[in-house]
């Protein structure tokens, strides 16, 4: 579908939305979406969309691949169901040969569930059972950081620390076994006078400590998303942090795990996002999801590196958890085929180069002097197809903006839905307590087009400045 079809007044004349049956996850109820081609998405008024974000970073080759709808068609005409505590499935084979041999030979074995979330929980139960099977029972913690997100189970919830989500399940959330050091979020946590080094190394510190105010071997692991997500609004660490977050854990014989649910499987611009950012730190246990399947599917994975596999193959022998849909044989095919896609046609170069021009352009636009959005703009980051762009309204030096109470960032989202473009707002992204921060998020498909991304950015600009514009004092 070309980019000219998107008709940014088509809402002006929408019919008025339907009463709805579905418990929404937003206090407004969603457009509906009827249809979708590549990065294309048409609403039941009619309406056409540009998907910028890939729903939250999911859909990285876009909607309707032939190679991915016959995947699905084909296996379903094989076997749509086994239960995978009775029997495996070719996909689900394949899938995991293949993904344990694209790891850089960080990986040992794969297990499979149905997301995200499932895939943080399989990693606390996994990394519990490893001890377990290798007689140390003793290890019971985990340490994580603040303005981190790692699912919605009670669990990862508890694991994580985002203020917004947690705030209504405090009461039945657990406190006694995830514990928070601070995030690695240099821009705005590294101190004036410190270098990166000291930054990090300061960092370091602080997990040694939590280490020994628990108990050295007490604790079963430190969980880090290797680039955080939604939250803060993707932050990439600081150069060298996650090999010392890494040199603790060893030192102390607990495990390293790397949450890589959304910046994962190519997102930004390599398979892993450790192989970007992780100065080739790989993980003893990694959780991947959205790019796995792209949104054709619910499917999630772990990943097991040798030490992790050995310790539980030489002991139980099989992995002590599991869902009725983990391994479905639907879900495999269908991620198989997305990643061979993603590799035959190549997309992770294109990722690169288009998330490059991307990154250009914002900066461009965002930051030029004669730019309404620039005194606002306080970062622009990411790589491949995953960009966030933070705003500040604090600085003194710039005229104020009145939002009234309104997140800019919300507000930026549901203005770019009316203009014709999907982006991903997030509130609360630059203060330890949620309150304070708002950051727009771009993760367009692998396989989009310089001329899409002229357009993502030409749209986005637009709707920024018409808000600004709206509430300036």
């Amino acid at each position: 579908m070309s980019p000219a079809l998107i008709d940014a007044k088509s809402t002006e004349s929408a019919a008025p939305l339907k009463p709805t049956s579905i418990l929404h996850r937003t206090p407004w109820k969603p457009p509906v979406a009827v249809s979708a081609e590549g990065s294309y998405i048409t609403l039941e008024n009619g309406q056409v969309l540009l998907d910028s974000v890939g729903g939250a970073a999911v859909a990285c080759i876009g909607n309707g691949h032939p190679e991915v709808v016959k995947a699905i068609k084909d296996q379903v005409d094989k076997v749509s169901y086994v239960y995978n505590m009775q029997l495996s499935n070719q996909p689900a084979e394949e899938l995991a040969k293949y993904l344990v041999s694209t790891g850089n030979n960080a990986f040992e074995l794969c297990g499979f569930v149905s997301g995200g979330s499932e895939a943080m929980e399989a990693v606390l139960k996994l990394g519990r059972q490893y001890f377990w099977e290798t007689k140390q029972p003793q290890r019971k913690n985990f340490i994580a950081r603040q303005l981190s997100f790692h699912g919605n189970t009670v669990g990862t919830l508890s694991l994580a620390s985002n203020p917004a989500r947690r705030a209504p399940y405090e009461a039945i959330l657990n406190h006694e076994v995830f514990h928070h050091v601070s995030p690695a979020y240099a821009k705005r946590f590294q101190k004036s006078d410190e270098t990166e080094e000291q930054y990090v190394e300061r960092l370091r510190q602080e997990l040694e400590d939590k280490f020994l105010e628990l108990g050295p071997d007490t604790v079963i692991g430190f969980v880090a998303e290797t680039v955080v997500g939604a939250t803060s609004g993707v932050v990439p660490p600081p150069k060298g942090y996650l090999k010392a977050m890494k040199s603790v854990c060893d030192k102390y014989g607990a495990l390293f795990i790397l949450d890589e649910v959304m910046s994962g499987m190519g997102r930004l611009g390599t398979l892993h996002a450790w192989e970007t950012f992780g100065d080739g730190i790989a993980p003893d246990l990694q959780a991947i999801a959205k790019g796995l399947g792209g949104g054709y599917v619910s499917i999630g994975a772990v990943l097991l590196s040798k030490k992790v596999a050995d310790g539980i193959r030489d002991t139980a022998g099989y992995w002590k958890h599991g869902h009725t849909y983990q391994a479905h044989p639907v879900a495999c095919a269908a991620s198989l085929a997305v990643q061979k896609v993603i590799q035959n046609e190549d997309l992770l170069a294109n990722a690169r180069k288009q998330g490059a021009y991307l990154s250009s352009l914002l900066r461009k636009r965002l930051l030029a002097p004669n730019s309404l959005a620039a005194p606002y703009t306080f970062d622009i980051r990411g790589a491949g197809c995953w960009w966030g762009i933070e705003f500040d309204f604090n600085d003194p030096g710039a005229t104020k903006v009145d939002l009234k109470g309104q997140s800019f960032a919300i507000t930026v989202q549901q203005r770019a839905l009316e203009n014709g473009l999907i982006v991903m707002g997030m509130a609360g992204t630059a203060s330890l307590d949620g309150t304070k921060g708002d950051a727009i998020l771009l993760s367009p498909a692998y396989n989009v087009t310089k001329e899409q991304v002229e357009q993502i950015v030409d749209i986005l600009v637009k709707t920024v400045e018409e808000v600004i514009r709206e509430h300036l004092q």
